[in-house]
């Protein structure tokens, strides 16, 4: 996206990529029965697979399918186009651009989760059933890969012991030198996740730096702690590593507390990766950034930033700062008054 003008008269540049579907999709789902191409799910982390036209995930707007231009084998195939009984599939859609006026622009590009795989003491990627903070999230979401049952990806085993290990890449000098504000929620919410499916057989362990709940969020903390089969160990996990002829994990780490080494075995791990931001190009015009990427400040009138484009944060943070731009954005619109 480029931007030009100034406050009152903005004019972005935004470049279109093909969805090889028009509006006359109706979201039948004929083309997908056709489709003979496999791809990887990203809105699931790769931990199933779609065809090459598919639904960005069940809330998607537009209601629209979408095809992958790059699995997809195009007019060589050309299935989906002959299922389709409304015309509604192009193959030979280009990439196009669009031109949008403003009178202000407001930057709420949200994040990204930080790339595990560059942790190596951690393993992901290599380690089977080490997974990060976002895939526990779709494998517990009912129209998730496993339709909410918390199952390891390499045999489907369903998980009875886990372990969770925070600011994996945060608060590191070698990655991500930051906070990332809502890991140890997220950990303690996931917990929750297991513990609550099955009370009787299942337990968690999660090792910490510190653990970060402000506010009433310290009573959530509590209500995991008062779990006796959760066990909370404060020190650093040196390594991770997977037992090849069982698929389990298990975890190098200092317990601080307890004093000493401590090594042990789980089911699976999940990984608290930090979250960086997603808007990252050169080309974000009227901002300034930290070397992070976050926008710190607003270097041209009229431009603003909310939620986790300025830093990370909760909803809640990012609702009220959203809240703020849009009145923002009203002043700017009536002239700054």
């Amino acid at each position: 996206m480029n931007i030009s003008g100034s406050e009152g008269d903005f004019e972005a540049s935004i470049k279109l990529n093909p969805r090889f579907v028009n509006r006359k999709c109706t979201a039948c789902g004929e083309c997908v029965e056709v489709c003979d191409v496999d791809r990887p799910n990203e809105f699931n982390y790769g931990m199933d697979s779609t065809r090459a036209v598919y639904l960005p995930h069940d809330q998607a707007f537009p209601m629209r399918y979408i095809i992958d231009g790059d699995a997809c084998k195009g007019e060589a195939c050309g299935k989906c186009v002959e299922v389709c009984k409304y015309g509604a599939i192009d193959l030979s859609m280009q990439p196009s651009s669009t031109q949008v006026k403003a009178d202000s622009i407001v930057y709420a590009t949200g994040w990204n989760p930080y790339d595990a795989a560059k942790i190596e003491n951690l393993n992901f990627g290599t380690a089977r059933n080490v997974i990060t903070n976002v895939m526990m999230e779709r494998l517990a979401a009912p129209n998730g890969p496993t339709k909410g049952k918390i199952l390891r990806p390499s045999d489907g085993k369903e998980v009875k012991n886990i372990a969770f290990a925070q600011c994996a890449g945060s608060r590191d000098q070698n990655n991500l030198d930051y906070c990332s504000a809502v890991c140890c929620m997220a950990s303690l919410k996931q917990t929750t996740y297991l513990r609550e499916k099955s009370p009787e057989d299942t337990e968690a362990t999660i090792y910490y730096i510190d653990l970060r709940t402000p506010g009433k969020y310290e009573d959530f903390l509590r209500k995991v702690e008062d779990d006796e089969k959760v066990t909370m160990i404060k020190g650093k996990i040196a390594k991770i590593e997977e037992d090849a002829a069982s698929g389990d994990v298990i975890i190098t780490a200092e317990d601080i507390l307890g004093g000493g080494k401590i090594e042990k075995k789980y089911d699976m791990v999940v990984l608290a990766a930090g979250m960086e931001p997603s808007a990252v190009s050169d080309e974000m015009g009227g901002v300034s950034k930290e070397d992070n990427g976050f926008i710190i400040s607003a270097a041209t009138p009229g431009v603003y930033a909310a939620g986790v484009a300025r830093g990370p944060g909760d909803v809640s943070q990012s609702v009220q700062m959203g809240t703020g731009c849009a009145l923002k954005s009203l002043q700017s619109a009536k002239g700054g008054e």
